[in-house]
């Protein structure tokens, strides 16, 4: 019983940041980034038109990409204002690009699809 849950427990531990979006924690994102994975940091409130918006482009680009590789980590501008900071996010509706360690793009209260997508895709130089 023991070695099951110990494989259960690697298995969701690998496979926990695979894609989609998820609520920011330091450890996930430290691990993403060891990973190399591909990150969209998305700085929102809870009371912001321009984040519900991006939040929609967001879906929508899941539902045209399934395949996507990209995970996004959601920062909650108003409760974790230390990570706010550390992003350098002066507003929310701040999205963020890394590849790995690396930073890649940003975008700031940009709603257009076209836009957000070409972000969402970005590959490192």
């Amino acid at each position: 019983m023991k070695k099951l849950l110990l494989i259960c427990s690697l298995f969701l531990s690998t496979s926990a940041f695979a894609g989609g979006v998820m609520q920011f924690t330091e450890d996930g994102f430290k691990q993403l980034q060891q990973e190399n994975a591909e990150i969209l940091i998305d700085v929102y409130a809870t009371w912001c038109p321009t984040c519900r918006k991006q939040g929609k482009v967001i879906k929508a680009f899941f539902k045209e990409h399934p395949e996507s590789d990209l995970t996004v980590l959601k920062v909650d501008y108003d409760k974790q204002k230390e990570w706010v900071k550390h992003f350098k996010a002066f507003r929310q509706s701040t999205l963020i690009r890394y590849k790995g360690d690396k930073e890649i793009g940003r975008k700031i209260a940009e709603t257009d699809q076209r836009k957000l997508f070409n972000l969402f895709t970005m590959k490192a130089k």
